[in-house]
């Protein structure tokens, strides 16, 4: 077995590494959780959410290592931050909710019957998480799980391993038992090999379709249920009463913030006739003021690419595209940094279509493709043709005209004058090679419980 390395995309070092357990071991480690959990379980909702809450307040209190360390995992500038503001988000918003939503729902009680429906913990969750932002994504479903009752496995990304070791190192410090929440580095083989052994009351995985279809094949008649977030080719429209600032300012940010590296990052623009000049001007003068560069400087405001085979697919989409007829506006000279491996200078194309990959293949990196259109119903077409269905943001002034054509898009979240953005209280999913299921939102926690039904008769 060897040990899997984490190469830093800042120099191209290997930052650390980390052996996977051997099978016997990962299977002690789910037997663990699974052992633990009925006394997790049996403890007051209350402290469950106090010591979720503390492990949260444990995490905030290392913020200013955390932030050095997600940028030499992933290359995020440490200008931005944390994923802080976020995570403290979404663990307020779940904890509060979590009584409300977790309580029985009761359908009679009277001197005859009590029926009543209650939620109950599904048992050992597995998280398989992410690295473009590895603590929000996991924080969506390891706070909830943890609330209702469960105890959690955690896979980090081998991209940000760091990033496992400290939420155990927190919740731990905070008095969460080190059975009840468990970070494991695993290969796929043996991650595999645990979900074909029905390990797990739930398993939650964030990364590409063929990650999600080997998860799904995995679990194949096991009937473990599966939460599956699996990309994004996420588009903007910008109608001809957009607010044109503001739509240029929001979509050129969800395009390029994080590299282009968000699940809900924008990927194609579509913009009416009677404003796509003036939107391409205002794109690309924006665009030309971010500086890429080493992400501890602090002017820099685009980092490198998590890993320079990430790049590398950019790079081909947008060479591909060039070579189709596509015109790029930004001259890769004006990013010195350029080196043609992780560090990859933005570009916006226009003259592109349907035709070329980089208008229907996820990117995740910071390119993105403009297209003209005559009005809503062409939008809507260009938007749906599209395997994926995450998020969708369109720019007017009218809530009605947004509601009518967000009904028409294939698509988890419909946003209107917003874009790259999760709102705790609804719900995160998405439709078609997106995947299935949802986290945040009551629904959240539905997904880390299974129903259970009282039916109690005097007699």
């Amino acid at each position: 077995m060897k040990p899997i390395q984490l190469i830093s995309p800042v120099d191209g070092s290997v930052y650390l590494e980390r052996m996977p357990l051997s099978r016997d071991a990962a299977f002690a480690a789910a037997a663990r959780a699974k052992a633990a959990q009925k006394a997790w379980a049996a403890r007051p909702l209350e402290d469950r959410i106090a010591l979720v809450k503390a492990g949260v307040k444990k995490l905030n209190d290392m913020s200013a290592v955390i932030v050095e360390e997600i940028a030499w995992q992933m290359g995020r500038p440490t200008r931005f931050g944390g994923e802080f503001g976020g995570v403290n988000a979404r663990t307020e918003y779940m904890a509060d909710i979590a009584a409300a939503t977790l309580a029985p729902h009761m359908i009679e009680d009277s001197d005859k019957f009590r029926r009543y429906l209650a939620r109950e913990p599904v048992g050992v969750v597995f998280i398989v998480a992410p690295w473009n932002y590895p603590y929000l994504t996991t924080i969506n479903t390891l706070v909830p799980a943890l609330i209702a009752g469960n105890t959690v496995v955690l896979k980090h990304a081998s991209q940000t391993m760091k990033v496992g070791e400290r939420l155990a190192e927190a919740f731990h410090a905070a008095g969460i038992p080190e059975d009840v929440f468990q970070n494991v580095v695993l290969d796929h083989a043996t991650t595999e090999a645990l979900i074909a052994a029905r390990s797990f009351g739930f398993v939650n995985f964030t990364g590409s379709v063929a990650g999600g279809v080997a998860m799904e094949k995995a679990a194949a008649g096991t009937f473990t249920p599966l939460g599956l977030e699996l990309g994004g080719k996420d588009p903007g429209y910008v109608r001809h009463d957009a607010n044109l600032d503001a739509a240029v300012d929001t979509l050129m940010d969800g395009a390029m913030y994080n590299a282009g590296q968000c699940c809900c990052g924008i990927e194609r623009i579509y913009v009416h006739e009677s404003l796509y000049d003036a939107f391409v001007e205002k794109a690309v003068a924006w665009v030309k003021t971010l500086k890429l560069g080493n992400p501890f400087d602090a002017e820099t405001t685009l980092g490198p690419m998590a890993n320079k085979r990430f790049a590398a697919v950019v790079r081909s989409q947008i060479a591909d595209a060039i070579a189709a007829g596509a015109k790029p506006l930004i001259d890769p000279a004006l990013f010195p940094a350029d080196d043609g491996g992780a560090y990859l200078a933005p570009q916006v194309l226009v003259n592109v279509d349907h035709s070329m990959r980089v208008m229907t293949e996820e990117s995740f990196g910071p390119v993105v493709g403009i297209m003209k259109v005559k009005d809503d119903e062409e939008a809507i077409r260009l938007m749906n043709d599209s395997p994926y269905g995450l998020t969708a943001s369109v720019w007017t002034q009218d809530y009605e005209t947004a509601q009518a054509i967000g009904q028409r898009i294939e698509t988890g979240t419909v946003f209107m004058n917003r874009a790259d953005y999760l709102d705790p209280a609804l719900c995160w999913t998405g439709c078609k090679d997106t995947g299935r299921g949802g986290s945040l939102s009551y629904l959240g926690f539905h997904s880390v419980t299974r129903p259970k039904s009282y039916h109690l008769k005097k007699v």
